[in-house]
């Protein structure tokens, strides 16, 4: 009896360091979001820590576990930033595409995979922010944008460079996150 304790207090460390990595990954995350680093820009646009970040956790967990991951940090994101249009709806589906794939055994777990699906799913989210724009400026507000014409255009800037910049640089986010939920495997 007296050596399951030393391995029970061990086992609750691991498990301790695991979520404050999880948790401090994901706060890192939010503060190099809003940073404007030298040469991480294009046309204005970084990369989305953010999104990187979700398909990293979301691609060895379930659907259910990925959209509440994207919801969780979409509504970070909206903190920072403005409610509307919301990141959480975006994020929420690449975290459930991101475990489609990986169920369906569509993707492997290698850092170009992981950059294609990144660049793949930046688009999405962005396409998802202009969808909520067009909505809102179909029902009447029309305080952002003049045109719908203008929502798309500067859609099609942002998810470009978004993407670019987000595969880019996927794996230096993912493969220190894959690495350490592989060693200490958090379970749900």
């Amino acid at each position: 009896m007296t050596s399951m304790r030393p391995r029970r207090r061990s086992d609750s460390r691991k498990q301790l360091w695991n979520w404050v990595v999880t948790i401090g990954s994901v706060f890192f995350c939010l503060l190099i979001l809003r940073m404007q680093l030298p040469g991480m820009d294009i046309l204005g646009i970084g990369p989305n820590w953010l999104l990187i970040w979700v398909v990293a956790w979301s691609i060895s967990r379930t659907p259910f576990s990925g959209m509440v991951a994207g919801i969780t940090l979409g509504l970070l994101q909206d903190s920072l930033t403005a409610p509307f249009p919301t990141h959480a709806l975006g994020l929420a589906i690449a975290g459930i595409l991101t475990a489609r794939l990986k169920q369906r055994r569509f993707i492997q777990e290698d850092l170009i995979s992981i950059a294609l699906i990144v660049f793949g799913l930046a688009v999405i989210t962005e396409t998802a922010m202009a969808v909520q724009l067009s909505v809102q400026h179909i029902m009447g507000d029309k305080s952002i944008h003049d045109s719908l014409r203008s929502i798309w255009q500067y859609h099609q800037r942002v998810a470009l460079s978004s993407a670019i910049l987000s595969s880019l640089w996927a794996p230096a986010l993912y493969y220190p996150l894959k690495r350490w939920w592989e060693k200490y495997s958090i379970s749900e």
